[in-house]
């Protein structure tokens, strides 16, 4: 599900982002070249945006602070924004770890037997809260019946489960999918659709959207966890426990600057209860 909407500069940021998330525990070119003796690491930013071309220096950066944290012989990191793709790799890669969004993890935790150790905590990341927002209309009952546009509709069981919950599901409207974050924005703020499924990074760029001042907002959901650092099975239990010890110190120290500039706020041990809600209310 898409989960991201930015301004340009901040669009630029959370791909840097996930791209330097996918090199710091990446030492070779190929998942292939870290299977002996390797850590190989997926992350899934499901619709990311923007392009990580400028990532490069914050990336040898992080790659080398964490190589020397974890003291892995060889590690190979994989960004994708696909979760079907994902599937794929996972079965073709045997991966130690994963950095997932939030939809993501929930859907793939059964079948690839996922364990919480920790959560990424992004700068401006979109997906912590959604919001039905319209220029017509002033509560949700009067949304329902009428056009929807959201280019978060690609993933029915969470929209239905974890964001609407006993509030609302898709099918109580007329579901016009925009495909795009700015999309969304605009098509609400214009009148294109009586009302507008977004989250709170597409929340924040509604004053810049022409017409975006008459926009309001007429229900809000919980917040949502953050995305999840997993454990596979694969996964050593030595090895995994050091790692999970690590995390907090990635943007610490020799990592701080290399983190701002990524737009990594932080990166922390959790376990599978900072996920507990969301896990029950999928299930």
């Amino acid at each position: 599900m898409r989960q991201t909407i930015r301004n340009a500069s901040c669009a630029t940021l959370l791909a840097t982002l996930t791209a330097a998330l996918a090199a710091a525990v990446s030492l070779a070119p190929s998942a292939a070249d870290a299977t002996e003796g390797g850590v190989n690491v997926l992350i899934l930013k499901e619709h990311g945006v923007g392009s990580a071309a400028s990532a490069q220096q914050y990336v040898d950066n992080l790659i080398a602070h964490v190589a020397r944290q974890n003291k892995w012989p060889s590690a190979a990191g994989q960004y994708l924004t696909s979760r079907a793709t994902a599937n794929q790799w996972i079965g073709a890669n045997n991966p130690h770890y994963g950095i997932l969004s939030l939809a993501a993890f929930l859907d793939l935790r059964g079948k690839h037997k996922l364990e919480v150790i920790g959560s990424a905590e992004v700068s401006g990341g979109g997906g912590r809260q959604y919001f039905v927002v319209s220029a017509s209309e002033t509560s949700l009952a009067g949304c329902k019946g009428k056009t929807l546009g959201t280019d978060h509709g690609d993933d029915t069981k969470f929209i239905d489960k974890v964001v609407g919950r006993s509030d609302f599901s898709l099918s109580d409207f007329t579901v016009e999918d925009t495909r795009r974050p700015m999309k969304t924005v605009n098509a609400v703020a214009r009148g294109e659709v009586a009302c507008a499924l977004i989250d709170d990074a597409q929340l924040a760029s509604l004053p810049k959207a022409d017409g975006g001042a008459a926009v309001k907002t007429v229900w809000s959901s919980r917040q949502l966890p953050e995305m999840a650092v997993v454990a596979f099975p694969s996964a050593p239990a030595s090895e995994k426990a050091s790692f999970k010890k690590t995390l907090a110190a990635v943007c610490s120290g020799d990592g701080a600057a290399a983190c701002k500039e990524v737009g990594l706020r932080s990166l922390e041990a959790a376990s599978e209860s900072a996920y507990a809600d969301v896990i029950t209310d999928y299930q």
